[in-house]
């Protein structure tokens, strides 16, 4: 693959790497969910959601089962103004075609579309947090920054294996049992690099696996199971869009008898930003984790950002954020 010069990002954990191995100049066009870093947000959108975001948990999975029972797309490409921006290479995902725009779908519009004749497509499809390290690589193999890549990923290496082994040391042989809730009504246990991530910072995943996609789980294999820590994170939201979904499952069945609730390790955060996304902050991800863990122990990753977790404590039905 020739050097790339001109790059369209449609996958907003590549261009958050474009941005580490500071190619931001290259960029030029990214797609409606791209929104870190900050100075991302001059760059053309060239795609937009044909799902109602702003609906409850329930009905936005109804959208999806809706769409994907007709195999219908959920995400749509501007073509004509990706054709005019003329990149040489279009970077985007054949993971998950409920995260981001489908890979047939960006195959389609460059083989259809004589202005994007000979512009490469590169097609992550991360399930593990090596994979992620792995799309960096990848990325700067295709544009040529070898440098930055290998001082990128030996940093995020050196961070990886430091949170591990003092995690370990912690653990020990009693790991906390967690549920990490993808989704909420549904419930949707989390997995891809989450239960490799949960391993990592000392805690159990239980109920599902590393390297298969999340599915949706029974709540009464939840209850039984009977996790330590619940941390939710729907996927695509943030903080405080977390918190108001998650106000649902104090109606749950059990939900009170649980030990995270009745320890008061309930978290919410921010999975857009974080866990969600198979980029570079899944080291970050790891620290808030090991933090959550083991909270006298490790401490949270300090950029100067509004933290991305708050505990809830159940009151009158409600789960309120607490100190």
């Amino acid at each position: 693959m020739a050097t790339a010069q001109r790059i369209v990002s449609l996958i907003s954990s590549a261009t958050e790497i474009l941005y580490l191995l500071e190619l931001g100049d290259r960029v030029v066009g990214v797609s409606h969910e791209c929104d870190y870093p900050p100075e991302v947000s001059q760059k053309p959108r060239l795609t937009r959601s044909l799902v109602d975001a702003a609906a409850n948990s329930r009905a936005i999975d109804d959208q999806v089962r809706s769409l994907a029972g007709n195999t219908s797309a959920l995400y749509e490409i501007d073509v004509e103004r990706l054709a005019a921006l003329k990149p040489d290479l279009i970077i985007t995902q054949a993971q998950c075609d409920v995260c981001a725009v489908r890979y047939e779908d960006v195959e389609t519009a460059v083989r259809n579309t004589p202005a994007l004749a000979g512009t490469q497509i590169l097609a992550l499809n991360p399930t593990s947090v090596l994979d992620v390290l792995s799309d960096i690589e990848t990325i700067g193999q295709a544009t040529g920054e070898h440098v930055n890549t290998l001082l990128v990923k030996t940093s995020l290496n050196l961070r990886l294996l430091t949170a591990q082994i003092r995690c370990a040391q912690l653990s020990g042989n009693h790991p906390p049992r967690v549920i990490c809730l993808e989704w909420i009504e549904p419930p949707m246990v989390a997995a891809n690099w989450m239960p490799e991530l949960v391993q990592m910072a000392g805690g159990s995943p239980g109920l599902t696996r590393a390297g298969v996609h999340s599915s949706y789980a029974d709540w009464r294999q939840i209850v039984d199971y009977d996790p330590q820590v619940i941390v939710i994170m729907p996927c695509g939201f943030d903080l405080s869009r977390a918190i108001v979904e998650a106000q649902v499952l104090p109606g749950f069945e059990g939900w009170q008898q649980l030990d995270a609730v009745k320890e008061g390790r309930v978290f919410a955060v921010d999975g857009n930003a974080y866990f969600n996304r198979s980029g570079p902050r899944l080291v970050d991800s790891l620290e808030i984790l090991a933090h959550l863990f083991y909270p006298d122990h490790c401490r949270p990753p300090v950029e100067g950002r509004a933290q991305p977790w708050r505990r809830l404590a159940t009151d009158n039905g409600k789960l309120a954020p607490v100190s």
